[in-house]
């Protein structure tokens, strides 16, 4: 008899899996566990940790910007990997699951980002973002 060939994962079951990872590291040992550590250093570190990986991420796209070439969009797409795990890691620290905020995209879905920014009492600034 042979075995069923599994479903490939989806992106969602990517996050998920990451997400069930992640809070399984709450109170592991930060001498085995770069995770556990995080946790363990604390809410500043933590989202500190997320400002930085934003930073880098920033900074990728600046130079994918000037020079599209496969080794920026490589890095680019690292940056973003390391931001994308350093908030769900956030998230995880401050009892969020990425299902909330999963959740939240798919409500804003087909909205307008002039409509949504003014439900949520947000003004769009000239330069794009909002105040």
């Amino acid at each position: 008899m042979s075995a069923t060939p599994s479903a490939p994962a989806t992106p969602l079951d990517v996050l998920t899996r990451l997400a069930e990872v992640i809070e399984s590291r709450k109170g592991g040992d930060p001498d085995k566990s770069y995770v556990a550590r995080l946790f363990h250093k604390g809410t500043d570190t933590v989202l500190k940790k997320v400002g930085e990986e934003a930073t880098e991420a920033v900074m990728a796209g600046k130079d994918m910007a000037c020079e599209a070439s496969e080794a920026n969009r490589k890095a680019l797409v690292g940056e973003f990997a390391d931001l994308w795990f350093h908030s769900m890691v956030a998230m995880a620290h401050l009892g969020l699951h990425p299902h909330e905020v999963i959740g939240e995209l798919a409500r804003r879905e087909g909205l307008s980002g002039l409509e949504e920014f003014a439900a949520r009492g947000k003004v769009k600034t000239s330069e794009g973002g909002a105040s």
